[in-house]
């Protein structure tokens, strides 16, 4: 008993001050009453039990909400919740509740994050191997078979030394896209914002890539743009962007045409890729910006490519403040589109 009531003491020691000025004015004033000096002592001996009764009624409730709230975080830090809703506290710890809950809500996202995190390193540090091994494994192969012998068969060696060289190029080429990505997120990338001419730009654009068209007899085709309409960006950037995007229309279109239109807007120009390919099935849209997300493995490592591709246009888009918009139907082909700023 006198331990529980020291402790409730002890808990309310915090009020004291103010206890002992309320005592203070309340004696002042009933002393000044009271002019008997046994009842004056009466006075401050009954002043004094009162108040201590109060204070341990004070420090008995805040040593409940104390033992409350240290229950319910020793809840959380035992992962006793599956859901903010579970933290209940009483009437007089409301706000804490709240703030409890906004804690606890935190928590959990910082943690599922961190996991996210991690899992998309082990995936990507997984990915990454592969796709290094393939290349490099390729290559060895070559040059074993050549070095066995095959290098006097004038039948076998230019072709030997020609995949070999090409698998150099798509490690290359690889190698190159892993830095860009790794600048992207790192916050790397350095960006130069300017007016460019976007007729110029997107005809220029379409000239180097004619030849890869060529090879498919795929007709690459650029609708009529104003010739003075200015669009703002980083054409360096922008150029990965074109060219990947392009890349892959023509790469998944067995016969028809790529078309490139530049619709304007109040304050943007609307940049659409169309083309007439295989399409994307609707499961596979959301995660076609995913590092070495592949819709089909098969067919995407047979065509070239690194995986990386739409994981970059997506990053750059966004740097622009713009975000990549997907169209696709199987069978009929797909679109890709974004904004520019005027």
């Amino acid at each position: 008993m006198w331990n529980e009531f020291k402790s409730n003491l002890i808990s309310a020691k915090i009020f004291l001050p103010e206890f002992l000025i309320f005592d203070a004015v309340f004696i002042s004033i009933f002393a000044y009453v009271i002019e008997h000096p046994s009842g004056k002592i009466l006075l401050i001996v009954a002043i004094i039990i009162i108040s201590l009764l109060f204070l341990n009624l004070i420090g008995a409730k805040r040593l409940r909400e104390l033992e409350e709230i240290k229950r319910i975080i020793s809840n959380i830090r035992n992962n006793s919740y599956n859901a903010a809703e579970e933290i209940q506290l009483s009437n007089n710890l409301q706000g804490m509740q709240e703030e409890i809950k906004g804690m606890f809500i935190k928590a959990r996202n910082d943690v599922d994050y961190l996991k996210r995190l991690e899992r998309i390193r082990s995936e990507f540090l997984g990915n990454v191997s592969h796709e290094l091994r393939t290349p490099i494994f390729s290559i060895q192969g070559y040059i074993e078979t050549l070095l066995n012998g095959a290098i006097s068969d004038q039948k076998v060696n230019k072709n030997f030394l020609a995949k070999a060289n090409q698998h150099t190029i798509n490690l290359n080429n690889l190698l190159n896209d892993l830095i860009d990505i790794s600048m992207i997120e790192s916050g790397e990338m350095r960006m130069s914002f300017r007016y460019f001419n976007v007729k110029e730009y997107l005809e220029n654009t379409l000239t180097e890539m004619k030849p890869l068209a060529d090879e498919k007899n795929i007709h690459l085709i650029l609708e009529p743009v104003r010739e003075k309409l200015q669009l703002f960006g980083d054409r360096n950037k922008l150029k990965q962007v074109f060219v990947n995007l392009l890349t892959n229309a023509i790469k998944y279109t067995e016969a028809g045409t790529v078309t490139v239109i530049v619709q304007e807007e109040d304050d943007f120009g609307k940049i659409i890729i169309r083309d007439t390919g295989i399409g994307i099935p609707p499961e596979d849209i959301p995660r076609i910006f995913e590092r070495f997300f592949r819709v089909d493995k098969a067919r995407s490592r047979s065509v070239g490519g690194t995986g990386l591709g739409l994981a970059i246009v997506k990053h750059i888009v966004e740097a622009h403040g713009s975000k990549v918009e997907v169209k696709s139907e199987p069978g009929k082909g797909s679109e890709f589109s974004f904004r520019l700023k005027k």
